[in-house]
């Protein structure tokens, strides 16, 4: 493994991930992997369990609807805005450090913003976003540096698995923890994870790694070519992620409320029901993987294009089939992100390009994500009519499926 700092290259020994005997007679790369899930439970849950207790916080500290949705929305737009920034601390101070910045800022947003009134639940929501934005960035790249090219796409399933079970138990468990013992103390809970993963992680790399800036911009794995037309590919990448994106947040934020409009559900009902849309993501997201080794990767792309199209159009013209229009869009958004992520670090010619190419991606497409649940809200609002709002999120999943297929074409087919 080569990391390059400055003009100087350093080589660290291969073993450099496990630290003492604890681990010693575990295989690294299964250490990485569990790393790799135990950082990404904490990196959609801390926003997510917002939504559960938001009317608790709402007689408790006095937000209006707005305030209540930006809680939701501030680490969506600082995913879209610190993107930048994180990429650049990954490259400065190394990707170890990187993950303990991510876990650390974590576990101190979620402290901070289950601390006291309506300043600290700001502030702590905007250390959530930051922090997570870092994890965001840094995952990809070690997942490129540190697992051989045929495993890069079973390490990549996993994380987006666990992104998707770490949203699925925080918005689970978050509301019977409330009525228990607070809002606060329910939203402090998730805190737990965090703590977990940063031991966890500081058993795995030794504390010095994990708490010691690199100083140096971490790279190593296989180094490719430079990809004919690859600022192309970036853009393409970019539009997909944003299709992606968009189509996610907007069914998402409002497909509990199409069913009760719809369909007359009660709300639990309908909440309990667009949990299918969040749990069969995790078959996407290790499914892609395994249709690769069989399939070509535009093959793949097409499948979960036609899978995410499938979502609006089946509301549209056969509604009463939700449950199945929501495990498609459940396995398509599982598995769209993880393509993309995919041919991120395939086709980057190295662990610099890689980085500057997923800070773009994510940088462009989160901006799409944050103003998707209020447009399609305004939409919804001034049609009178779920008609015209589920007609913008068609459009948002044509995107994806033209975009990620065009731009995946030369990824090579898994191993």
């Amino acid at each position: 493994m080569i990391a390059i700092g400055g003009d100087e290259i350093i080589f660290k020994p291969p073993g450099h991930l496990v630290s003492g005997h604890f681990l010693a007679k575990v295989p690294k790369a299964w250490i990485l992997l569990a790393c790799i899930g135990l950082l990404a439970l904490n990196l959609r849950g801390p926003f997510v369990a917002v939504a559960p207790v938001v009317d608790l916080m709402q007689a408790d500290l006095g937000f209006s609807p707005v305030m209540l949705g930006l809680l939701t929305s501030i680490p969506v737009l600082c995913f879209a805005v610190a993107a930048p920034l994180a990429s650049l601390a990954t490259r400065k101070f190394g990707a170890e450090f990187a993950v303990s910045l991510t876990i650390l800022g974590v576990l101190a947003g979620v402290i901070v913003r289950s601390a006291g009134g309506p300043g600290p639940v700001v502030v702590g929501t905007v250390m959530i976003g930051v922090a997570i934005t870092v994890g965001n960035i840094a995952v990809p790249l070690i997942i490129r540096r540190d697992f051989s090219p045929w495993r890069q796409g079973t390490a990549m399933g996993v994380y987006t698995a666990a992104l998707n079970i770490g949203s699925f138990v925080t918005s689970m468990a978050t509301a019977p923890l409330a009525e228990v013992a607070g809002w606060r103390m329910a939203l402090a809970s998730v805190g737990i994870l965090a703590v977990v993963a940063i031991v966890f992680w500081t058993f795995a790399v030794g504390p010095r790694t994990a708490f010691v800036p690199s100083g140096a911009v971490v790279n190593g794995g296989q180094e490719h070519s430079a990809v004919k037309g690859s600022g192309w590919i970036t853009a393409g990448l970019t539009l997909g992620f944003a299709g992606q994106a968009f189509s996610y947040y907007a069914v998402t934020a409002w497909l509990p409320s199409y069913l009760h409009d719809e369909l007359d559900m009660s709300a639990s009902a309908a909440g309990a029901g667009s949990s299918l849309f969040q749990i069969f993501a995790i078959v996407g997201g290790l499914g892609v993987p395994l249709a690769a080794k069989y399939f070509s990767t535009t093959t793949t792309a097409v499948t979960l294009g036609v899978l995410w199209m499938a979502v609006p159009a089946g509301l549209l013209l056969a509604p009463e089939l939700w449950w199945l229009w929501s495990v498609s869009g459940g396995i398509s958004q599982g598995g769209g992100i993880t393509i993309i992520f995919i041919a991120i670090i395939k086709l980057a010619k190295d662990q610099v390009s890689a980085g500057r190419m997923s800070a773009t991606v994510q940088g462009i497409g989160y901006c799409f994500a944050a103003v998707s649940p209020p447009l399609i809200g305004f939409v919804h609002d001034a049609a009178g009519s779920w008609t015209p709002a589920l007609l913008v999120i068609l459009v948002s999943t044509l995107v994806f499926f033209v975009s990620t297929t065009l731009s995946v074409r030369k990824v090579p087919k898994g191993r």
